[in-house]
């Protein structure tokens, strides 16, 4: 069993507010082939096959349907990383990830806590999928990095679930980040500003730079065994920009999991 699967899901039902992130996909590849870039990581991992690791993009139509996938997929490969889609395939995937590995830690990078207990009455939209991990103790330890839309009610959620919340006003965290259990990486792409990522739904200003995203995942101490890189909007983006920039961190998260 080849250690590491990458996939696309293509579901953007959760949006709450533009839809389009079911398209990025195809989009985020196509940028990574194009010969614009090499196909190492900046730790020198050859990620020259990637392509022969690929199990396609998959078309969502039942939300549920993304955890049976990815149970299936587990079967396959040992760690997946994936393209969506937007932040609400995480609850699904992390159920799934949660049978396999049991204990897990999250490391979150995001505009968005994504801890309401449901949004305009959907307790599966893209506000909410860190509540739904962290009701149902799919996760030990919840690390937020680029937290910069909180609200009283996110912030109760924060407590509640005992989440460390590095919000941009206080600053990032100290590196290198320790975990002590198998960690799922979680990157949304509106954590960066949007003059770095204008491709996203909800720009919000005073973002990450893609250095200090690329270090925050490069000083990560413990075994990563899943990641994905959600929320791009290709109907949102300037000239691939995005595209480009999705590429890279590709990159970068597929060097962690190999």
């Amino acid at each position: 069993m080849e250690a590491v699967g990458i996939r696309g899901i293509c579901y953007d039902s959760g949006s709450s507010y533009l839809k389009g992130p079911a398209g990025a996909p195809a989009l985020i590849r196509e940028a990574l082939r194009s010969g614009m870039m090499n196909l190492y990581s900046e730790n020198l991992t050859d990620l020259n096959p990637w392509e022969t690791w690929d199990l396609g993009d998959f078309e969502i139509k039942d939300y549920f349907d993304i955890e049976a996938l990815t149970r299936e997929h587990l079967t396959r490969k040992r760690k997946l990383f994936t393209l969506g889609g937007d932040h609400s395939i995480t609850y699904p995937i992390v159920k799934a990830y949660a049978e396999n590995y049991g204990k897990l830690d999250i490391l979150q990078i995001d505009a968005h806590p994504d801890l309401y207990q449901d949004y305009e009455k959907d307790p599966y939209s893209h506000a909410c999928p860190f509540a739904r991990i962290m009701e149902d103790g799919l996760a030990q330890r919840l690390v937020q990095v680029g937290i910069r839309t909180l609200n009283p009610h996110q912030e109760a959620q924060a407590k509640r679930f005992n989440v460390e919340m590095y919000t941009m006003p206080a600053g990032l965290p100290e590196l290198p980040l320790q975990f002590s259990n198998p960690v799922y990486v979680s990157l949304d792409i509106d954590a960066l500003d949007p003059g770095y990522a204008p491709g996203v739904s909800h720009r919000e200003a005073g973002g990450l730079t893609p250095r200090e995203v690329l270090t925050l995942l490069q000083r990560i101490e413990g075994e990563v065994v899943g990641a994905d890189l959600v929320e791009y909007n290709p109907v949102r983006d300037q000239d691939g920009m995005t595209s480009e920039v999705g590429a890279k961190l590709m990159k970068e998260l597929l060097g962690l999991l190999i």
